[in-house]
């Protein structure tokens, strides 16, 4: 069937669709079997009352003030399977809210006002004016001073997929459900060639994984039964063979520092390690397995050697398994492995309940934290109780300890010296931005993250958090984070609280100074809290002060701030701007503070660690996707792409034009980067909104296009939407006239909605600008939308994971 023509349909079909329009009827109208102004209104889900009056009002063909079922099924039969023509001239109704056939220039200004609503879109009046005159001077081309359904469909011509799709949007319950997929059978997606191909190295890890498990169990099953054991025994110690790797495995998969090391040679290329903590929760299930395998099978061996043909028939398996523990002599040390089983049975239970995710991610990440630490007297119990587990575990556990001692508080800080929040600013979106103390020989690379542990927030919390500044950058490390939970909550609040204190210090100290007392007073009062008078400043920049035991320190500053720390000691800090006078006799004062650390809250880290971002270097073509607080990676990763590119710049001797070439392939071998970020709302735009636009303005002086943009906003409606088409329409032709998106302030458009994915990847994959590499970091569900994307595409995946 054509386009448009798919409602002519069957006997059958239409009588199944019918049915389906007359449920779905009887479930908004109620027993009146009609539908009023609020139950439609409610339908529909809209945000503002202008579309649902609109929409009823037309749908109400008989002005009754109610929509029959007649009625539902003519806007039914239109909105979902009518012709162009028919869906256009509901739309200029829609527009044409007097009725006068014609669409005056305030019908336009209002109807774009409640589809910015409609959208989520936060635009000031100056803007909507801009939208609706680029909009009306488009479309008005007799310039008559209103748009005639004739020119509203000349410009609507222009996007020729609009109308054939264009609907209600969220009148989902007008429409009938798919047919239901046929019952077949269907091969797993993780058995297909596709995924396999994508995925060798995680695949050939998983086979070795069980092919040495298997190994262990048959070597240690056959040995036991050639000595004549019970078959429990020989699925209890098969099964102890087992415990012993996957034991050790367990903390192999989190040793981040050698993780990180070996992300930096040549074996990252043969291992996993993207999946290094995916990995770690497999094997603590299996551990959960194994054990219970194990303890059931040594219940059973207990009952079996107590029967009267037994070994000890004159002992019950109540004994042999819990009061005389010294029948048997097994465990490193003698008759301790059904006490210690029990035990770590027990420890085991805790720490995987208290693991799951209806506990780590429900406001109770303390309980899995101080839980998980539990692991501490597992292994203590696990040496004590099997004999061949040190075996396994000896270099592991020396790595372990050696990573753990290196990360305490006292041995950063002698690394590192003291480290401070230098600056925080909070976000309108929930959004925390630290900057913290850079210490010397701090080394990372792009995309890397940290832990970081702030006493007053939380004394004993360590959280990871990627940080989002270059390494080019000196003195300090940037890192965003999202308020989603307890601590990163208590955070916001934490500096919303210390800013809003700083503000009223400020204000009150303001109106102190604009009283009536005199300048002698005012010396007086200060001196009296102790002076200290500055040397002249400068005539070229502005500086502020800081003192630094009984020396100055000067540093270029653009305002002046105060600061108070808990306690409520105010430190001001003075602007010295350069008034091409002489400032010779020119006194600052500052107050006086001993300690001006104090003012600053204290912070203490733990890395950097390495994650999948580090393997971007070595693409030809990097793909980075990150969704919402996921960019976080992506900013660092970006700002260091564009330093690296600035050191191949270029000047003409001649006109001193200044352009910047190919960059050499031992720099990087990145030939083109996409970058894709997809936020739900206008505000999660405002986080790297600066960076993005230095980077389109670096892009400019390049001799070839290196970074390709694509933003989308999830909330707002597109094109085929009845709420939005008038909105975008207006937005893309603002964006032709001046280059600049009126959502961000990007030369990148904004797109509605979600990704096209195969539509965009298969753009990507037409550039042919190298062998593509996409890094996400962002929603699992999201992740496993585009990782099923890459494997249609053959384009490797990598995904950040904590």
């Amino acid at each position: 069937m054509e386009k448009g023509d798919d409602f002519r349909m069957t006997v059958e079909d239409d009588a199944k669709w019918l049915e389906w329009a007359q449920r779905q009827f009887a479930a908004i109208a109620g027993t009146d079997r009609l539908i009023d102004w609020q139950e439609f209104k409610l339908a529909l889900k809209v945000k503002k009352e202008f579309f649902a009056k609109r929409f009823f009002a037309l749908f109400d063909a008989d002005n009754s003030g109610t929509i029959s079922l007649d009625e539902l099924m003519d806007g039914l039969r239109m909105l979902t399977h009518g012709e162009p023509a028919e869906k256009l001239r509901f739309l200029f109704n829609v527009y044409d809210v007097d009725g006068s056939g014609q669409i005056d220039h305030e019908e336009l200004r209002t109807v774009l006002e409640s589809c910015m609503e409609e959208s989520a879109l936060q635009l000031s009046a100056s803007v909507l004016d801009d939208l609706t005159d680029a909009l009306f001077e488009a479309a008005d081309e007799d310039d008559s001073g209103t748009i005639s359904f004739e020119e509203l469909r000349q410009e609507l011509e222009k996007y020729p997929d609009v109308m054939e799709n264009m609907t209600i949007g969220a009148a989902g319950w007008l429409k009938p459900p798919d047919d239901e997929p046929k019952a077949g059978f269907k091969i797993p997606r993780y058995l297909t060639w596709r995924y396999i191909n994508n995925n060798v190295r995680k695949v050939i890890f998983v086979v070795a994984y069980c092919l040495v498990n298997a190994t262990l169990f048959t070597e240690t099953a056959y040995r036991f039964t050639s000595i004549g054991s019970n078959w429990c025994l020989v699925i209890a110690r098969g099964c102890g063979q087992c415990l012993n790797l996957n034991g050790s495995l367990i903390l192999v998969l989190m040793l981040r520092q050698t993780l990180t090391f070996v992300r930096s040679t040549r074996v990252a290329r043969l291992l996993p390690i993207d999946q290094h903590i995916i990995f770690h929760k497999t094997v603590g299930l299996i551990i959960a397995v194994l054990s219970l395998i194990h303890t059931v099978a040594h219940v059973g061996n207990a009952v079996i050697i107590t029967e009267p043909t037994g070994v000890f028939n004159n002992n019950t398996a109540w004994e042999v398994l819990f009061t005389q523990p010294r029948l048997t002599e097994l465990g490193t040390v003698k008759h301790s492995a059904f006490l210690t089983g029990w035990l770590l049975d027990v420890i085991l239970v805790v720490m995987v309940i208290c693991s799951l995710p209806f506990v780590r991610r429900s406001g109770n990440f303390q309980v899995f934290y101080w839980t998980h630490l539990m692991y501490i007297f597992f292994w203590g119990l696990m040496l004590i109780h099997g004999p061949r587990f040190w075996y396994w575990f000896v270099v592991p556990g020396i790595i372990f300890i050696l990573e753990r001692i290196s990360q305490l508080r006292l041995v950063r800080q002698a690394q590192f010296g003291k480290m401070y929040v230098e600056k925080a600013d909070l976000m309108p979106s929930g959004v925390t931005h630290l900057q913290i103390t850079r210490p010397p020989h701090f080394d990372y690379e792009p995309g890397d993250y940290l832990f970081i542990n702030i006493p007053e927030v939380a004394k004993h919390e360590w959280h990871p958090f990627t940080i989002s500044s270059a390494p080019e950058q000196p003195d300090t490390i940037s890192m965003h984070i999202r308020s989603a939970g307890n601590w990163t909550n208590k955070l916001y609040s934490f500096y919303d609280e210390r800013h809003r204190r700083n503000r009223q210090l400020s204000v009150r100290s303001k109106s102190k100074r604009s009283n009536g007392s005199t300048s002698t007073e005012k010396t007086g009062d200060i001196e009296a809290m102790g002076v200290v008078e500055l040397p002249p400043s400068p005539t070229t920049d502005s500086f502020r002060y800081r003192m630094a035991g009984d020396k100055m320190d000067r540093h270029p500053v653009t305002k002046s701030m105060s600061w108070s720390d808990k306690n409520g000691k105010v430190a001001t800090y003075v602007e010295v701007f350069d008034t091409g006078k002489n400032h010779s006799s020119v006194k600052h004062k500052k107050l006086k503070k001993k300690k001006p650390q104090d003012d600053r809250v204290e912070v203490f880290i733990n890395g950097p660690y390495g994650t999948a971002t580090r393997a971007i270097f070595r693409a030809e073509h990097a793909v980075l996707i990150g969704a919402g607080i996921g960019v976080t990676p992506f900013a660092s990763i970006l700002q260091s792409i564009m330093l690296r590119c600035r050191t191949n710049q270029n000047t003409c001797p001649s006109c001193e034009h200044q352009w910047i070439g190919s960059v050499p392939e031992h720099v990087m071998r990145i030939k083109k980067v996409d970058f894709i970020w997809i936020n739900r709302n206008q505000k999660s735009f405002e986080w790297f909104v600066r960076l993005l636009t230095q980077l389109e303005v670096q892009q400019a002086d390049m001799s070839e296009r290196f970074l390709d943009m694509h933003m989308f906003m999830t909330a707002a409606l597109g094109k085929t939407d009845m709420k939005g088409v008038g909105l975008q329409m207006a937005l893309d032709i603002m964006h032709s006239k001046g280059n600049k998106d009126m959502i961000t302030g990007l030369k990148t458009r904004t797109q509605p909605g979600r990704p096209d994915w195969d539509k965009l990847f298969a753009e990507i994959a037409a550039q042919k600008k190298g062998k593509v590499q996409v890094f996400f970091c962002g929603s699992p569900i999201l992740g496993k939308t585009i990782k099923a994307m890459c494997e249609k595409y053959k384009f490797h995946f990598h995904k950040e994971n904590f």
